[in-house]
This record gives structure tokens, C-alpha cells and sequence, in this order.
């Protein structure tokens, strides 16, 4: 049960795509919105980055508030769903398909954000890649939110080898193992609607809470609030979830001139 290196080129499409699509409760996705209105300063007119983003589960709302609202995502089902959503509603939405690491932009946002746990997917070097080029992408003073719920807080004091259950018409079920030579949570995922099943198989970095911090900053972002929900909660041993806002440095400021005398 490991997952290949790009596990996640493949990993999303099929019922995986709907089962993520339908899974998550309304009230979770407005307690999302509220949090990253909140805590990346958020207002209309806003340039704001959500990587990877899915169907738009976030992005539509902040784009619905005003915001310039692009989202990048590696899955075509995930998109196209989204765009056709955007078009219904009347939004002008950029729903990109783009690796999370290529991000081509140079300060071209306000605010980004990286929901869903979907840090972690790739390899170390990855990791830092895609924390580079989400600073990169940010203008200076700029607002990062990263959703983490596989820090080694997070994860170890709940983890279980076996886990189903019934999640909007969908029977969902999980195996999970750690990998102490890897530092990887391995999982094999069976997706079952009525008839249909499919099974996929997925693998997420573990980082500590002081890790991911440290490669925040060697990205350039300076750590604002850590949070253990979207409620505001502080992050503690055992929280579900590891919220981080961030911020890019500002630009410097030139130097006031002095009036000298020769």
C-alpha cells in the first residue's frame, strides 16, 4: 500500500472528484470563507490565489464577496464543474489547470491560500517549491493562509489504520499507515456509489508544527496566527486541523533624506 511518487497526477478524477465535491457540509465551506476574509484581509477588488482549488469550493464565495478571485488545480474534473458553476452564477473567475508548483506569477496577489490539506502531496524539495512560488506569486505585504491537517500534532495522537463510514450518499472507507523511513502517511482510499466503487491510493508528508513553520520563512513569510479551526481556535496537541496565516515582508521603504552640509 504506497502510492506512487505522482500519486496525485491521477488521484483526482472519478468518484474521488465527487466524492470530495459533495463532502464537505456548507457551514464548513462559510466558516472557510469567513476565516480567510478575516485573516487575509480581505475586501472587494482583493487579488486573491487559491492553490490547489479544486471546484472552486472557496474560490466562488470570495469571488461572490468581490474579490478577483484565480484558482489553479491540477484536475480537469475538478474544474470544469467549477467554471461551469462560475458561468451560473455570473462570476468572472480564472479557474487555471496548472501543477501547484507552476505558478507564473511575480506579486500579482493580495492574498493566496492552499485549503483542503493539500499541503504535503509532493516531496520535500516540492513542498519548498510550492511555498516559493506561492511567495513569489504574492505582492510584498501579501497574506498566505496554508490548512494543514497531517502535522505530526495533528496526526499521530488520532491516527487509525481503519476508518468507513456513509458521507453524502458515498461509502467511504480508509486504510492508513505511517512510514518511519519516509516521514509519509500512506492511505488506500475505496469510493463506493451504489454500484460503482473505485480505489485510489494517496501518500501526504508528515511535518511538524516548528517544520512547516521554518520553511514559511525560508519561503520569505513571516508567521502571523496559528489556528486549530477556522473558528479561531489555538492550534493545540491533537487539533484536527493546523491553520497558518503568513505574510510576504513589505517592500523597503527608501531612506528619508538629511539635509547635510559640506
Amino acid at each position: 500500500m504506497t502510492a506512487p511518487a505522482n500519486w496525485w497526477e491521477s488521484f483526482f478524477s472519478g468518484l474521488a472528484v465527487d466524492f470530495w465535491r459533495a463532502a464537505v457540509p456548507q457551514e464548513a465551506t462559510a466558516e472557510d470563507v469567513a476565516f480567510l476574509w478575516k485573516h487575509l484581509a480581505l475586501r472587494p477588488g482583493s487579488r486573491v490565489l487559491d492553490v490547489p482549488c479544486g471546484a472552486g469550493r472557496l474560490t466562488l464565495p470570495l469571488a461572490e464577496r468581490g474579490c478577483a478571485a484565480t484558482g489553479v488545480d491540477i484536475s480537469e474534473e475538478f474544474l470544469v464543474p467549477g467554471r461551469a458553476e462560475a458561468e451560473r452564477r455570473g462570476l468572472e473567475v480564472a479557474l487555471l489547470r496548472a501543477e501547484m508548483r507552476d505558478l507564473p506569477w511575480t506579486g500579482e496577489f493580495d492574498a493566496a491560500f492552499c485549503f483542503g490539506n493539500s499541503f504535503g502531496f509532493l516531496d520535500d524539495a516540492g513542498d519548498a517549491a510550492f511555498l516559493a512560488a506561492v511567495a513569489c506569486a504574492l505582492a510584498p505585504g501579501g497574506r498566505f493562509a496554508l490548512d494543514y491537517g497531517q502535522s505530526a500534532e495533528s496526526v499521530f495522537p488520532r491516527l487509525a489504520e481503519h476508518q468507513e463510514g456513509e458521507v453524502a450518499g458515498f461509502h467511504f472507507a480508509e486504510d492508513t499507515r505511517y512510514d518511519l523511513l519516509t516521514g509519509r502517511i500512506e492511505n488506500r482510499f475505496v469510493f463506493t456509489l451504489g454500484e460503482r466503487s473505485e480505489t485510489k491510493l494517496a501518500s501526504q508528508r508528515v511535518y511538524t508544527v516548528r517544520q512547516v513553520v521554518r520553511m514559511l520563512a525560508e519561503a520569505g513569510l513571516t508567521i502571523r496566527g496559528l489556528f486549530g479551526s477556522p473558528r479561531e481556535e489555538p492550534f493545540s496537541l491533537g487539533s484536527h486541523r493546523l491553520l497558518i496565516v503568513a505574510e510576504k515582508a513589505r517592500a523597503a521603504s527608501a531612506a528619508p533624506l538629511r539635509a547635510t552640509r559640506d
